[in-house]
C-alpha cells in the first residue's frame, strides 16, 4: 500500500481528500503544518505529497523547495491561488502538478495515482547493468536516474529528469507540447501544458556546459521542442539553437 502525505492546515479540507484517497486503496497521513510535513518526510516512507500553499507556519513554496532537496517523490501542490504566477511558481521549483480549489475529489485520486504508477514504473530497480544515453558533455544514467554535465552531477527532479531522458531517446524528433505533456505526465487534458514550457527552461539550465551553452533542446517555432543532433553529435552551433521559450 502505497503512502500519501497531505500537508493541509484546513482539517475538512485534508479529510475529504484523506477519505476519497483511502477509499482507493491508499495510506494517507496528515499534517497541519509545513515543518510537521518536513518531519515527517525525513522517515522516508512517503510516496506522494498533496501539498496547500497557504500553511500556518510557513509558505507551501518554500516547503516545496525543502521536499526537493530531499526526494524526488511527486508533489502536488493543491491551492486556492489560481493566477498563471503561482502555477509557473510551483511548477518551476519542482511540484509536478497544480490543482486549484475548488476541485473534483475523483479528479484528484485520479492524478495521485497517474503520478504514482509513472513514478513507480520509472524508479523500479532493474537487475542488469545501468543503462546510460551519453552525448558530448552529457550523460544519463536512466537505472540510477542520475545526470552528468561535464562529469559532474546535476541535480534533476523526477519530471525534469523524465523529460530530457525522454527527448534524448528521440534525437532530432520535434515534439508539441501535448506530446510531450502526454508522454511524460501521461494524463493527456488533466494539467497544464505550461508545466512543459517551465520544465525545458529549467533543464536547458541545469545542462549548461563549457560546449554547450544552450542546454542541447532546440525551439522549433510553431511546432515544439527537439533535442538536436547531428551525425550523432550535439549540434554545438549555438545560432541554430534558440534559448528563448
Amino acid at each position: 500500500m502505497k503512502n500519501v502525505l497531505i500537508i493541509e492546515d484546513e482539517r475538512t479540507v485534508a479529510e475529504l481528500e484523506r477519505d476519497y484517497l483511502e477509499i482507493n486503496s491508499l495510506k494517507v497521513s496528515i499534517e497541519e503544518t509545513g515543518e510537521g510535513g518536513l518531519k515527517r518526510i525525513l522517515k522516508n516512507d512517503i510516496d506522494l505529497v498533496i501539498l496547500d500553499l497557504m500553511l500556518p507556519d510557513m509558505d507551501g513554496f518554500e516547503v516545496c523547495r525543502k521536499i526537493r532537496r530531499r526526494t524526488d517523490i511527486p508533489i502536488l501542490i493543491v491551492s486556492a491561488k489560481k493566477s498563471d504566477i503561482d502555477k509557473i511558481r510551483g511548477l518551476g521549483i519542482g511540484a509536478d502538478d497544480y490543482i486549484t480549489k475548488p476541485f473534483s475529489p475523483n479528479e484528484l485520486v485520479a492524478r495521485v495515482k497517474a503520478h504514482l504508477n509513472r513514478y513507480i514504473r520509472l524508479t523500479r530497480k532493474r537487475s542488469d547493468e545501468n543503462e546510460y544515453i551519453e552525448y558530448p558533455g552529457l550523460k544519463i544514467d536512466r537505472t540510477a536516474r542520475r545526470v552528468f554535465v561535464d562529469g559532474e552531477e546535476r541535480c534533476f527532479t523526477t519530471k525534469e529528469f523524465d523529460l530530457l531522458t525522454y527527448l534524448a531517446t528521440h534525437p532530432n524528433h520535434v515534439f508539441s507540447k501535448d506530446e510531450l505533456f502526454s508522454a511524460v505526465w501521461g494524463m493527456d487534458s488533466m494539467g497544464e501544458i505550461a508545466t512543459v514550457t517551465v520544465h525545458i527552461k529549467k533543464i536547458r539550465k541545469k545542462t549548461e556546459n563549457s560546449n554547450v551553452k544552450t542546454g542541447y533542446i532546440e525551439t522549433v517555432w510553431g511546432a515544439g521542442y527537439r533535442f538536436r543532433v547531428l551525425n550523432g553529435k550535439v549540434d554545438e552551433e549555438k545560432e541554430s539553437v534558440i534559448n528563448a521559450i
